[in-house]
């Protein structure tokens, strides 16, 4: 036998050998969080936790260098405001599916507007007034955690009724928001005949008048107790510092966290948008109240590491909007953008259709982005409805700083999805609610007599932050682009609950550790 062919017989054989070699072993699944912290940051753009990063050294440093960043994470609804941002965030829901389609609408049956949240049939506990209920048509994260464990506890706070109410959902144990008037915070009798005994403790307090004369960039609130002192409050970061010393105590008296069962807590902090609709991205207020909040949430976790340990606590940050810069901004840089005065779109629509059809009032709702035509009116003089629409979104068009418009008729059958601008509208589109003829303005325009606002498909508007932080996820920095309607999924595959009736989101997969 030669030596080669001894050689070949040799290799043959090792390779005929099996071998044997041990099985990789499974990658442990996490345990599941004690507590789950669901923040919003009202009128929060993505970029603000870059441009005043050098400043943070709380809560979202922690979240940023300790969290799983998405850079380029944007809503996909029209218009981008807060009722619609809080109840896509925890049901990962489209408008067109969860029915919320903005902050108000006009109400065709009732013949006025209605606020979001609005709900005659209940009463406002705590305080005056008609109450509110979650109207959305879909279930939320909590929902399902409520369905899946009995003993799970939800609980909402929030500066905004739709703010706490949105983000909670049906089935929350206790739903909470400030009162403007007196410093308290209250609910309504969809969520139980009174208030929890710690919040009326905490109310008891008055909490709120230790803020008086407290001072921060945008000034001095005022010295006195009364509804000047507690609406200056909510426009300032002093808000924030309210809710989150709400937040503590809902925490200790609920014991959340710390019963053996997953929780949820929603916070959304309202009085960033408060600032920001008042001063503009690019004010030193702007600035301080962003600086201000990262300390609020530097609180909060560490209260939450001594009561229940931050290794058990997933956190999501993300925010419901952000916001256009000031126009008179936007001039001084030699960039596009101005105001349109209030009314504008409204009486050319109203001109329009009185020339072609007669006398008589053709639009019936205050708004000039979202156009609500006078059914009846268009019945009693026979008027085909989708050719006054068609009228209405002509005259809008002619309108200088006018990009789109688009008629009802167009977003119910598609039509407008093969526009990219208009994607975003078809996705909203809700046949009761929405507006005969909406109108989408040239980048940098706002109808806002002063201020800033929002509402847009642009990216100021809808380019915001999504955090995670916890146990189960990876850190680390994302780039490719998702949605913040991929939250609720992802979140309910990590509790290993029913994803959310209406979500139209995706796993975040790539965040997911050991999974």
């Amino acid at each position: 036998m030669t030596r080669a062919l001894a050689s070949l017989i040799l290799v043959a054989v090792a390779a005929a050998v099996p071998t044997t070699r041990p099985a990789p072993a499974p990658t442990p699944v996490p345990a599941q969080p004690k507590l789950v912290v669901a923040l919003t940051i009202d009128q929060f753009r993505y970029d603000y936790l870059t441009r005043f990063r050098d400043d943070y050294t709380g809560g979202l440093r922690r979240l940023l260098e300790r969290g799983a960043v998405f850079t380029q994470a944007r809503y996909q609804h029209f218009p981008s405001v807060t009722a619609i941002g809080h109840s896509t965030y925890l049901t990962g829901a489209l408008p067109a599916v969860s029915g919320i389609i903005g902050n108000d609408w006009w109400d065709r049956s009732a013949g006025r507007t209605v606020m979001a949240v609005s709900d005659p049939a209940e009463k406002i506990v705590g305080g005056e007034g008609e109450g509110a209920s979650p109207r959305m048509l879909v279930s939320t994260v909590g929902d399902e955690l409520k369905i899946a464990r009995a003993r799970s506890r939800v609980v909402g706070l929030s500066m905004k009724d739709r703010g706490a109410i949105f983000t909670a959902g049906h089935m929350g144990n206790a739903v909470l928001w400030y009162d403007g008037q007196t410093g308290r915070f209250v609910s309504s009798t969809f969520y139980g005949a009174a208030l929890p005994e710690w919040a009326i403790r905490f109310n008891d307090e008055r909490r709120a008048d230790a803020f008086r004369g407290a001072a921060w960039k945008g000034g001095e609130l005022p010295k006195e107790s009364g509804p000047a002192l507690y609406g200056a409050i909510y426009g300032s970061p002093f808000g924030n510092d309210l809710l989150e010393a709400f937040a503590e105590r809902a925490i200790e008296a609920e014991r959340l966290g710390q019963r053996g069962e997953t929780d949820l807590l929603t916070l959304s902090f309202s009085s960033n948008d408060s600032v920001g609709h008042a001063n503009g991205p690019d004010s030193p207020e702007v600035r301080d109240i962003s600086v201000r909040t990262d300390q609020a949430l530097g609180r909060l976790f560490a209260y939450l590491e001594a009561r229940v340990g931050m290794r058990n606590v997933l956190v999501i940050l993300t925010a419901d909007h952000g916001v256009a810069p000031m126009p008179e901004v936007a001039a001084a840089r030699r960039m596009p953008g101005g105001r349109i005065a209030a009314g504008t779109v409204r009486n050319a629509v109203q001109a329009a259709l009185a020339s072609r059809w007669g006398e008589g009032q053709w639009v019936v709702s205050p708004s000039d982005h979202s156009i609500y035509l006078n059914r009846q009116l268009i019945a009693d003089k026979k008027v085909d409805l989708g050719a006054a629409q068609d009228v209405a979104k002509a005259a809008a068009l002619a309108l200088p700083h006018v990009l789109r418009a688009y008629a009802l008729h167009e977003l119910l059958t598609g039509v407008a999805a093969d526009d990219p601008l208009g994607r975003p509208l078809v996705l909203s589109v809700q046949a009761q609610r929405t507006a005969d003829v909406q109108v989408l303005l040239e980048p940098q325009w706002i109808f806002a007599a002063r201020g800033t606002t929002h509402g847009s498909v642009w990216g100021y508007d809808t380019h915001v932050p999504i955090v995670f932080m916890g146990p189960g996820i990876r850190p680390g920095r994302y780039r490719k682009p998702i949605t913040v309607n991929d939250i609720a999924p992802t979140l309910a595959d990590l509790l290993e609950v029913e994803t959310p009736s209406g979500s139209a989101g995706r796993v975040l997969d790539e965040i997911l550790a050991g999974r």
